[in-house]
């Protein structure tokens, strides 16, 4: 009877508020000021860990060496460098893009408040910008992947032994491919912006080619998942459709050149390209939520009312993961983090919070708030909820464990990472073969290589985890994970 009672129409606004507030409280258990300071110095390392090519005199993580320094030669061209995306040696274009987005997109909103990480966030990013301009050097074609994913899955090896094949993989006109065509796009734009004072030169090469591969994009239209099936799936398979894609790489091409073409484009498209789509999702698959938030700070600074329909959308997305009002695909576990169905969960809470404090940082400048039904999201109650996410992240959490490497004295031990849990060069010189590192993905032991920095896919929706490295989805960490949380971590880092 009373539980039917807390449900009655009568009293769901005051339930849904009474959620919100238990949800921004810390967990019971824990209640520590993190170092944000340490946590992003931590969090860029990581990329560092990631690199594929030859590796530069500064090259902080020592235990790794040069790698895949043949990339690219069985097609004829140069594709060494860029980053491997998670735990194994492939390196996948579309995350890799959209980890290059995010990182970029860190910079210009939070770079103000990353002080002496600013150079390493920066530096990040030059590393993949380079190397897709590599794979985006041949006019209408983009190089989208490098390694053979099941060849590679079937090994576990080390990315200085890799034998394994490294096939290149490109999209063309034949084959089209807008939906990483696209996020490389917006990759390339949004980093010409992080470069445009600091290296004037290169930022105009970046944003030309940023033109050059969004009119590729446009012009010869198709999924690359159905150029490139048999590659591609099913592990970065777009099912999300292509049109958002387009839509984004447009939205940072008018961000950074400012030419009305993308304007126009952008407001002739909105509705063929399903710019109301999904409105809660974003990541390397979907960027919906990302669109309205991006393009809604031009309407919410006075600039550009004939964007209003995606602020509305971007309102919606905000209501849509409040604590007890949020879209039943948006879920929180009982310790209070943001959970989604599917693999890697901690690639949404860290996306999703960074559109949270972006759009309420947006709301501050315009001095607004967003009207959910009874309950109103002020900017201060979506930074509430983003630091609910980030503490959750560094330890606040039922299991009071951190789930980035290296920060806190409890973190994962036996991550799902290759390089990281088999010995070094250093301490094993000679090569470790395919099926010869079986014995140390199986061993209970800790990794021997700290990767530093590294943010695994996290607990379940009951916040249980299991520290073992077969539970790949819990265990593994990837870069569009570390990406948004470089923001978040600066931002916290310069006002707590």
């Amino acid at each position: 009877m009373a539980r039917n009672a807390l449900f009655s129409p009568g009293n769901v606004p005051a339930f849904r508020v009474l959620l919100l507030i238990l949800l921004l409280l810390p967990h019971p258990s824990i209640s520590n000021r993190h170092d944000y300071h340490d946590a992003i110095h931590k969090c860029l390392l990581f990329f560092e860990g990631q690199r594929s090519g030859r590796l530069p005199p500064d090259q902080r993580v020592r235990w790794r060496r040069d790698s895949a320094l043949h990339d690219g030669a069985t097609a004829g061209v140069d594709l060494t460098g860029g980053y491997y995306d998670a735990g194994d040696n492939v390196k996948f274009g579309f995350p890799m893009a959209f980890t290059t987005t995010m990182l970029s997109w860190s910079i210009i909103d939070f770079g103000r408040n990353m002080g002496p990480e600013l150079n390493n966030a920066v530096k990040a990013v030059k590393w993949a910008t380079d190397y897709l301009l590599k794979a985006t050097a041949i006019p209408d074609v983009v190089y989208v992947q490098v390694g053979d994913a099941f060849s590679d899955h079937n090994c576990w090896e080390r990315p200085e032994d890799m034998d394994t094949l490294r096939t290149a993989y490109k999209i063309d006109r034949a084959h089209p491919g807008s939906d990483v065509a696209g996020e490389t796009a917006a990759a390339l734009a949004a980093a010409s912006i992080v470069f445009r004072s600091r290296d004037p030169g290169y930022s105009r090469l970046l944003l030309n080619r940023a033109v050059r591969v969004f009119e590729f994009a446009d012009k010869y239209r198709g999924a690359y998942s159905n150029s490139l099936h048999f590659a591609v799936c099913p592990f970065y398979c777009d099912v999300n459709g292509y049109q958002d894609e387009l839509l984004w790489g447009a939205v940072w091409l008018h961000k950074a050149s400012r030419r009305r073409l993308y304007r126009e484009y952008i407001v002739k498209n909105e509705v063929v390209l399903r710019a109301g789509d999904t409105i809660n999702e974003f990541g390397w698959d979907n960027k919906h939520a990302g669109i309205n938030v991006l393009i809604s700070k031009e309407v919410l600074m006075g600039r550009a009312e004939y964007f209003e329909s995606f602020k509305q959308n971007a309102d919606e997305f905000i209501c849509s993961v409040l604590p007890g009002i949020s879209h039943p695909q948006v879920q929180y576990s009982p310790g209070g983090l943001i959970f989604k169905a599917g693999g890697s969960n901690m690639q949404h809470v860290t996306s999703l919070s960074f559109l949270l404090l972006a759009y309420s940082n947006y709301l501050s400048h315009a001095n607004k708030i967003v009207p959910c039904g009874e309950i109103s999201a002020s900017p201060a109650v979506l930074k509430r909820l983003v630091k609910r996410q980030v503490d959750y992240i560094l330890g606040d959490n039922p299991l009071q464990m951190s789930y980035m490497v290296g920060y806190g004295g409890r973190y994962p031990q036996r991550i799902h990472h290759r390089g990281s849990s088999l010995p070094s060069v250093q301490a094993h010189p000679s090569r470790i073969g395919c099926k010869a590192g079986s014995r140390y993905f199986l061993s209970p032991n800790p990794n021997p290589n700290l990767l530093v920095g590294a943010v695994v896919g996290g607990p379940n929706s009951s916040d249980a985890f299991p520290d073992s490295r077969p539970y790949f989805q819990e265990s593994e960490p990837t870069t569009y994970i570390n990406a948004p949380l470089v923001g978040l971590l600066a931002y916290f880092s310069a006002h707590y």
